[in-house]
């Protein structure tokens, strides 16, 4: 029997060949168990069924709740009380159901299931409800019937995100303005979409969209998987910001949070029908001791139907463009990876690895490329679990990217720990472009972990408490000059040497002084560092804009020049003492010089005879530099003795200074 192309391209892979065929298999049978011969996009169709409908002729609600003896809807229409007019009926395999008039609902009302169960009872906001508001006195969540008399109607209900390689603009709707307050779906479609739109990125990232109770986790701790958060807007505004980025050639994914659930019982999924395993698994196995919270059974063909239906929802629905499954190392392990090292291929194959969970990812990015062959799919993984990021009929779960996350904590702690004048260039070249050859990568410098609260991010960790006192162009200070030069230059080495794709937080691009705090109590319940201060980057007498000035310039370069879709990135020299790094990634030729203090005149890059002109570099005055290169000259290389020896390309490179160069047609005399 021939190995799949995962074995096949990594030896070391063949002794775990039976776990990785079986573990396959197991994923196969499932879907063939859940789809009866159909597809997974038919056997997704739980929203379609669950949840609230408007019918031609009135209502219908349903649900899943087999450990309930009574369920009752309650809400606006009925002073929120238990009426036999209002009871749903059992009908078969533990779901309820309910027919009402056209006239017993209207667009608006809120309303809740009143659950009873053997023991006890409680008020529950239904598992399918498609819009949840919270009273901003109360605090209190209930289910919202959401069917407005004027729909969005899509005016670009065709986009196709295509084939070009991610550049990710990671975003959060509420801290999208600058006001101490949380901002609005509206706001960030008109305000926020053209600043991404202008900065060069192709796809939009939004953090936090189903609803969440608590607005400080970020979006993480997940109430009501199928309606869009309410803090924000309504669905239809949030369907209004999608075609709008789509109509600017944008693509829009979401976070999706699979990996756990909230424990709330009154707004989420905790105890639903009155046990904790209608959705979750029992006992120790079903709590994420990290988090507090639930985790869901995977090998559950009921969670399955959920989980899945909720990804087609999404993507149908609201027209997203794709996912980034959150917590996907969590998911993979029955220990989670807490404390793990990973150093062996062993311990991804072992029984702590959860085959459910392993399914399950199979099943989810079958369906993801089922309804849209162009969605992006994407794992937050930590682990690297070989073959996450490759094909399935390659033997791999399926996902397009993983995340490098350790891309930016290795320039974290670079910078942390390792004097300027110490940083290895090999080291930097080898952490930057590791990765297994059949899988891509999402490279980012820094995301929002790196700017939460307790961290700092990477313009903060350079510059500190002179962003406070120094960012204006008429106060000279060679801290502020020493960081915004070493930004400009990480940046370009992580998104040029991307592994297929390349993120940046919203900010980040501009050097967003301090942290993401969101109101809490420790902080007062403070939105002052839940924000983004667009105007210091608009502000020609600071600095900011020189930093996001760079960051445009870099990706309409990676864009036009089609770079992240060139798979090669070819070392082409290192020298640890003198600081330099060249490597190559097609026609282009990116060249460091990381020494803080030494430039050098001629300096030679070994190359096969060729000629170069240089594109942009970081030390541009219009970037905040010096403009010490010469960027009208062509430069040729030189043989080091007769035509057949070494040639090398002699350039000047000033200190702290990266810089781009495009390989010319060459014609060579022989």
């Amino acid at each position: 029997m021939e190995l799949p192309k995962l074995i096949q391209n990594d030896a070391w892979l063949e002794p775990y060949a039976s776990i990785i065929l079986s573990r396959h298999n197991a994923a196969r049978q499932k879907e063939a168990e859940l789809t009866q011969g159909r597809t997974l996009k038919d056997f997704s169709c739980g929203h379609l069924w669950f949840g609230l409908h408007k019918t031609d002729d009135g209502w219908v609600i349903r649900d899943w709740a087999p450990n309930a003896t009574a369920i009752y809807l309650i809400g606006d229409f009925n002073q929120w009380k238990e009426e036999e007019t209002y009871r749903l009926k059992a009908i078969n395999n533990g779901n309820w159901e309910l027919y009402l008039h056209e006239n017993q609902l209207k667009h608006g009302d809120l309303y809740a299931f009143s659950m009873h169960w053997p023991g006890g009872n409680g008020k529950r906001i239904p598992a399918w409800a498609n819009s949840v508001t919270q009273d901003e006195k109360t605090l209190i969540f209930n289910a919202q019937v959401w069917n407005p008399e004027k729909k969005h109607q899509w005016q670009h209900p065709e986009f196709n995100r295509g084939t070009e390689a991610p550049l990710i603009y990671e975003s959060h709707i509420g801290m999208a303005g600058e006001e101490e307050r949380v901002h609005t779906y509206n706001e960030f479609r008109e305000n926020i979409l053209p600043r991404i739109k202008e900065a060069g990125y192709n796809t939009v990232q939004i953090m936090a969209i189903p609803e969440h109770p608590y607005y400080g986790s970020f979006g993480y701790h997940v109430s009501s998987f199928f309606a869009p958060s309410s803090r924000f807007g309504t669905p239809d505004e949030l369907k209004a910001l999608i075609d709008a980025a789509h109509g600017m050639g944008l693509a829009v994914i979401i976070d999706l949070v699979h990996s756990h659930a909230v424990k709330n019982e009154l707004e989420g999924l905790g105890k639903y029908d009155g046990t904790r395993y209608q959705f979750f698994h029992d006992g120790g196995r079903g709590e994420h001791p990290a988090w507090d919270s639930y985790c869901f059974n995977y090998g559950k063909n009921e969670v399955l139907h959920f989980l899945l239906s909720n990804i087609r929802y999404w993507l149908e629905e609201f027209k997203f463009d794709g996912y980034r499954f959150d917590g996907v190392t969590s998911m993979l392990y029955l220990d989670h990876g807490l404390g793990k090292a990973f150093t062996s291929y062993s311990d991804y194959f072992n029984p702590n690895v959860d085959d459910e969970a392993v399914s399950y990812f199979y099943l989810a990015n079958k369906l993801i490329h089922e309804i849209n062959p162009n969605a992006l799919s994407i794992a937050e993984e930590m682990s690297g679990m070989p073959g996450l990021a490759t094909s399935m009929d390659d033997g791999g779960l399926g996902f397009d990217y993983r995340m490098a996350m350790g891309v930016p904590d290795f320039w974290i702690k670079l910078i942390k720990e390792v004097a300027d004048e110490n940083w290895d260039m090999g080291q930097i070249f080898y952490e930057l472009t590791s990765k297994r050859l059949d899988e891509k990568v999402v490279s980012y410098a820094e995301s929002h972990d790196q700017a939460l609260v307790g961290d700092k991010t990477i313009i903060f960790r350079l510059i500190d408490k002179e962003m406070y006192f120094s960012m204006r162009k008429d106060q000279p200070n060679l801290t502020v000059d020493r960081g915004i030069a070493l930004h400009k230059m990480i940046r370009l080495a992580t998104a040029s040497s991307a592994g297929g794709a390349y993120l940046n937080f919203m900010g980040n691009e501009f050097g967003h002084p301090e942290w993401i705090d969101f109101p809490r109590l420790g902080n007062n319940w403070s939105y002052k560092h839940a924000r983004r201060l667009w105007s210091i980057a608009d502000n020609p007498d600071l600095r900011y804009h020189w930093l996001s000035d760079f960051d445009r310039t870099m990706m309409q370069w990676i864009r036009d020049a089609q770079l992240l879709e060139i798979p090669e990135v070819y070392h082409r020299f290192d020298n640890k003492p003198d600081q330099i790094l060249a490597f190559q990634r097609g026609d282009y030729l990116i060249v460091f010089n990381f020494n803080p203090t030494r430039s050098f005149t001629g300096y030679g890059i070994p190359l096969e005879p060729s000629k170069y002109k240089v594109l942009f570099d970081t030390d541009e005055s219009r970037f905040g530099g010096h403009d010490r290169i010469d960027r009208r000259m062509t430069y040729y290389t030189r043989p080091s003795a007769g035509l057949s020896s070494q040639h090398y390309l002699n350039l000047y490179l000033p200190a702290r200074t990266g810089m781009v160069l495009k390989k010319e047609p060459f014609k060579r005399i022989r």
